[in-house]
């Protein structure tokens, strides 16, 4: 899992993958953890994503090394996380999401874990 997780955040950006009724809908995101072996990643939840994460569990996340053509691309199920340690833990992680919330219990402020199915890296 490991290599994964420094693979994606080499990449900088990531996309996250979900279902928007009958199609897909793909955005990009920045920030992403790995802790005991799930990843995480967060989002505020008056966006769309968040909806689609709640609704429909099954999401992708598909990451493009700049310049190359090497790329992952990780299915999983996602359960949304409100243990306050683990979203401090992400706060620490990724900095970039501090200019977007203050502290673990912050408004708007989610976290959803990630539990790897499958995962193609190339």
């Amino acid at each position: 899992m490991s290599k994964l997780i420094e693979f994606i955040k080499e990449c900088e950006a990531f996309f996250v993958l979900t279902m928007n009724n009958d199609f897909p809908a793909g955005r990009p995101f920045g920030a992403i953890m790995e802790y005991n072996n799930d990843l995480y990643i967060s989002t505020a939840d008056n966006k769309a994503v968040y909806k689609q994460l709640t609704k429909h569990k099954k999401m992708q996340i598909i990451a493009l090394k700049s310049g190359t053509r090497d790329w992952v691309r990780i299915s999983g199920i996602d359960n949304e996380c409100n243990n306050l340690s683990i979203k401090q833990r992400m706060l620490n992680e990724c900095p970039v999401l501090n200019k977007h919330y203050s502290s673990p219990d912050a408004a708007h402020y989610n976290l959803f874990q990630i539990k790897v199915v499958h995962f193609e890296f190339r």
